[in-house]
């Protein structure tokens, strides 16, 4: 078996018939390296990577890290570290009918692609687990943010629409038409007053749209790890399997500077540490980066095993301290959801990822409606809305000091009396929207005994206290202002960049899948154009 592996993306290929679906998928190609082959180098032998030096190290392969990674590939060499494995190893990850399924067969907490952990407020969740992150296994929709929202942030709005342009002429599609229930919950929305209707749009605006996808017309998803090909292949080495256990700094007490980082097999019974470093270039002082991609639990995580957070903290578990920084793992914000699943047990419906969103309530409510997989041969209809601007915000702690455990995080969902307010009026227009004409004819009812049952007994705030739910959009840990700076350049660290949703203060629309895909873009772009502006000073 070779210990190197180089990948690239050959062609669509069809694959065996499964019930009425044929399932194609983008297949990573196994081949000898040559100096001559145009392709990326992806391996899970650490030996292959250890006490080697890189332009850039990008920790977490996930929404924001590949398109990252592929762009900082451009011009300088990078090291992508992920701790999962290659979605491309499980086709039926690639496909919609299993859109959801990963969430479904949580195992061994290494080889999973979906890690799950529990909040301490008690609500179920997950975190991506392999090549792509949570692109792997989420609903895949794609929507940008609002130019409100980009104007707040403070980008660079024409920089903004290039890389949402790039990303989009890779991996979103339009697709030829509405899927059954998309169609229905569409006239449900209008039905219920989620008005106007926008038809398809990109963009984040109020009313009921169609939006983009990441799952083609051939119902493949082309998940962010797609976008690795798009850079320069000679420059981009792919490390799999591996989690990072902390940064190497050098420097002194007054002047840190990120010089490498250190990592483990992630499954590994060994403790045994590797490490690889930053090049520091001959004809300049200057260096490359470790840039944290590893998203809103992993990025502060790896700070706080680093010496950087609360000081206090960080004693508590004996961690040297690099940096007392009091907003690593502040902040901390999940969007309250409220579902309503239909008992579908007489009528087997092919599942369907959303194509469909309706925007509420200045932009506060967002509503959509799957079909999701419950099983192999199962699946069940689901309305849900989350509450897109919350204000109660949470924490992020230290378990232990094993990177590959999850920390403990609380989003202290309803802490802010508004947030309960607001997500009373939730109930009612998803209420609203599941009695609607169309969705009560399509469905013949299956929402009636989750709702008549749950909403009898309970007052919609009741409701929302004893029903709360994620939509996994949580976010905050390392947010700009807090623990980076409008550069995304860690305070108090040379050489340390955070660019991920860890930096956000609220989620930038419907699923933030687009903006943090944007995010590694536009980032890079501008890394790169400061690197330009360096070398002909």
């Amino acid at each position: 078996m070779l210990s190197t592996k180089a990948v690239f993306v050959e062609e669509k290929l069809e694959m065996q018939k499964m019930g009425c679906f044929y399932l194609t998928a983008f297949l990573f190609v196994l081949v000898n390296l040559s100096e001559s082959s145009p392709l990326i180098m992806m391996t899970s032998d650490v030996n292959e990577v250890s006490g080697k030096s890189f332009d850039y190290i990008v920790v977490g392969g996930g929404t924001a890290g590949c398109s990252l990674a592929a762009t900082l590939s451009e011009k300088f060499s990078v090291l992508l570290i992920e701790r999962g494995g290659s979605p491309y190893d499980i086709p039926l990850l690639l496909h919609k009918r299993y859109f959801f399924f990963p969430a479904l067969q949580i195992g061994d907490r290494f080889s999973s692609v979906a890690q799950s952990f529990v909040s301490r407020d008690g609500v179920p969740n997950i975190r991506g687990h392999v090549l792509g992150g949570t692109s792997v296994i989420n609903a895949g929709f794609y929507s940008r943010a609002t130019d409100d929202y980009v104007h707040r942030v403070g980008w660079d709005e024409q920089l903004v629409k290039q890389a949402y342009e790039w990303a989009e002429s890779k991996i979103a599609f339009k697709l030829p038409e509405l899927a059954p229930w998309q169609s229905v919950f569409k006239f449900g929305l209008l039905e219920a007053g989620v008005l106007p209707f926008n038809g398809f749009s990109l963009e984040h605006i109020e009313g009921t749209k169609i939006g983009a996808t990441i799952y083609d017309e051939y119902g493949i998803r082309h998940p962010s790890s797609d976008l690795l090909v798009a850079g320069n292949p000679k420059n981009i080495m792919i490390l799999l399997n591996a989690t990072v256990k902390s940064i190497i700094f050098d420097g002194t007490d007054n002047e840190r500077t990120a010089r490498g980082i250190r990592f483990i097999k992630s499954g590994s019974k060994t403790d045994q540490i590797y490490e690889a470093y930053i090049n520091q270039r001959h004809e300049s002082s200057s260096r490359g980066d470790v840039i944290l991609c590893a998203g809103a639990l992993g990025s502060p995580q790896i700070l706080m095993l680093s010496g950087i957070g609360p000081k206090k903290h960080l004693q508590n578990f004996n961690i040297p301290l690099v940096l007392h920084l009091k907003g690593v793992g502040r902040l901390m914000q999940d969007n309250p959801a409220i579902f309503f699943r239909g008992e579908n047990k007489t009528n087997y419906r092919p599942t369907e990822p959303p194509q469909v969103v309706g925007i509420a309530e200045d932009f506060k409510f967002i509503v959509e409606g799957i079909i999701e997989p419950r099983g192999f041969n199962a699946a069940g209809t689901l309305l849900a809305i989350k509450l897109a601007i919350p204000q109660s915000t949470g924490w992020l702690k230290l378990n232990n000091t094993d990177p590959r455990q999850n920390p403990i995080v609380k989003f202290n969902y309803f802490s802010k009396e508004k947030d309960l307010e607001n997500c009373a009026k939730m109930v009612q227009l998803l209420r609203k929207v599941s009695r609607s004409k169309s969705v009560v004819t399509f469905l013949r009812n299956e929402l009636q005994n989750n709702l008549t049952g749950s909403m009898s007994s309970d007052s919609p705030r009741n409701f929302c206290k004893n029903n709360v739910m994620t939509f996994y959009h949580y976010h905050g840990g390392c947010t700009v202002g807090s623990v980076v700076d409008k550069d995304y350049k860690v305070y108090g660290v040379k050489n340390l960049r955070v660019v991920d949703g860890s930096t956000f203060l609220e989620t930038p629309g419907t699923n933030p899948m687009a903006t943090l895909l944007m995010l590694g873009r536009y980032q890079g772009s501008k890394i790169l154009r400061g690197r330009e502006k360096e070398f002909s000073n």
